[in-house]
């Protein structure tokens, strides 16, 4: 997509990205690839990994909406368990995406609403951390509503053996970065 149709379609979705360096070359059809060199596991569904993917730990939020201290930015908090492998990682990767008000589809956001893939440390226990993006309101444009999509993946050296997103929920305590201390909500409206 050529840089003047993306900021076409910004204006019409009522915001203007201004994070450059988050920028990626995600387009809505499509998520990003994963990072080179990592190999997805092909296996079936195992207990460990259902028991992984229905943790309670396992969860995104919106814990920034446009606070005060922090106008137009949306910032997104993931939790993850630990698959107790020491020698595994965990890597989550945030986005945003907004909701088509015709289709009533979610689609990714571009250049500046992707993170690409975050290590959050060894996957012997659960860990959170979380990403926020600024975003510049059009003048005279509707509200737009936004929400958050955490991918999580837990690596063991370049595979990935387990993988899944989750996108953003109410109800969640953040560790830290919650504007307020304990906001968390399922999306957010910018205007």
């Amino acid at each position: 997509m050529t840089a003047a149709k993306l900021i076409a379609l910004l204006a019409v979705l009522g915001v203007l990205l201004s994070v450059p360096a988050l920028a990626s070359s995600a387009t809505p059809t499509q998520s990003p690839a994963p990072k080179r060199g990592v190999r997805l596991a092909t296996k079936k569904t195992t207990a460990a990994e259902r028991a992984l993917l229905q943790s309670p730990q396992l969860w995104a939020t919106v814990d920034v909406c446009s606070p005060t201290d922090q106008p137009n930015t949306v910032g997104i908090r993931g939790s993850m368990p630990g698959d107790e492998h020491s020698k595994d990682e965990m890597y989550m990767r945030f986005r945003l995406q907004y909701l088509d008000s015709s289709t009533k589809q979610w689609i990714d956001l571009e250049n500046g609403a992707y993170s690409g893939f975050v290590a959050v440390g060894a996957a012997k226990s659960a860990r959170q951390t979380g990403r926020s993006f600024q975003l510049v309101p059009v003048a005279g444009k509707p509200p737009v509503e936004l929400r958050g999509v955490v991918d999580f993946q837990w690596r063991r050296g370049s595979t990935v053996v387990y993988g899944v997103s989750r996108p953003t929920t109410a109800g969640h305590t953040s560790l830290a970065g919650a504007d307020p201390a304990d906001f968390s909500a399922a999306d957010c409206s910018l205007s």
